[in-house]
């Protein structure tokens, strides 16, 4: 008999708890006999630390391992992530196989009209490398500040005037109500996003399968598919927190348009790569992309930068 309870593990910041209650609602819609689910909320290592790069201090998996952790022993039932912050290996008895639809992928510059409205020496608030190795591509004067912490204190920061601009995510602006703070957002052609960003995963324990039956209706089938694509490219690439790597795949009928992007962390080197793969091959196409991205960077990129 299936369970009619589960229990939704998450972060506990504004924006994790948004995409949590996303779940919960969806999760009850689609079935009605199940009970309002239970969020549990769990503090992870890298909300505790927020005055380093997390490439200093153990990369992405630092927002998922406690929960992951708990999913492992029973404590939850589903744990809900942005699939950005998901590594590409995950424990081998869990899984993530639902995605809510997608959110809009694209990066935003908040405090200057556009890139090239900057001035000269601006100090650029945010803690992604693959930001700051895009932004000094394009202004390579502008000084990078690290702007860690939930989205409201990095727009307290921008208010106080620490920092003259920053990039976010338009998708968790839009999450917590916040994209009318939005000064203009950046197009993939010139600011390809993070792999995955904009979705949100849920992960379950691959022995669940009642669990996954409450989850197969509410899995949007087009993300699912483009997240195969990206983060079969980043796995291609085996890329750490380290590597600036962007990646976006936009279904276009039957087939898939990948592209992808490697820069060094000085904005140097940019090598970008675009593939048009099948609907139905979506980890062949992450792999052909993430080959050649390989080839066009170089064994020495990746020496260094792992």
């Amino acid at each position: 008999m299936k369970q009619k309870h589960i229990r939704i593990g998450t972060r506990g910041s504004p924006l994790a708890i948004v995409q949590a209650n996303q779940v919960r609602k969806q999760l009850v819609q689609a079935n009605p006999e199940l009970q309002m689910p239970e969020l549990i909320t769990i503090k992870t290592t890298g909300d505790q630390i927020t005055n380093r790069l997390l490439a200093d201090i153990g990369g992405k998996g630092l927002f998922t391992k406690e929960i992951e952790q708990a999913l492992m022993d029973d404590e939850i039932d589903i744990a809900v992530h942005s699939m950005k912050d998901v590594e590409t290996k995950i424990p081998g008895d869990l899984v993530v196989d639902c995605f809510l639809k997608r959110e809009d992928p694209r990066d935003a510059l908040l405090g200057a009209k556009s890139v090239n409205r900057l001035p000269k020496g601006a100090r650029i608030g945010t803690s992604s490398i693959r930001r700051s190795a895009q932004l000094l591509s394009i202004r390579p004067d502008v000084q990078i500040s690290l702007l860690r912490g939930n989205i409201d204190t990095r727009l307290k920061k921008l208010d106080a005037g620490k920092i003259d601009a920053m990039i976010l995510a338009i998708a968790g602006l839009k999450r917590i109500g916040q994209e009318d703070r939005i000064d203009a957002p950046l197009q993939p052609t010139e600011f390809l996003p993070a792999v995955s960003q904009g979705v949100v995963g849920i992960q379950r324990r691959l022995s669940d399968i009642n669990t996954a039956n409450f989850l197969a209706p509410i899995n949007h089938v087009p993300t699912s598919i483009c997240v195969a694509a990206e983060r079969s490219m980043l796995e291609a690439l085996d890329g750490s927190c380290r590597t600036p790597i962007g990646g976006l795949a936009i279904i276009e009928r039957d087939n898939i348009n990948l592209s992808g992007m490697l820069v060094w962390p000085d904005g140097s080197g940019l090598k970008s790569f675009a593939y048009v793969g099948k609907i139905h091959e979506p980890v062949l196409l992450g792999q052909i992309v993430g080959d050649e991205l390989r080839k066009l960077a170089g064994p020495k990129f990746f020496e260094e930068l792992m």
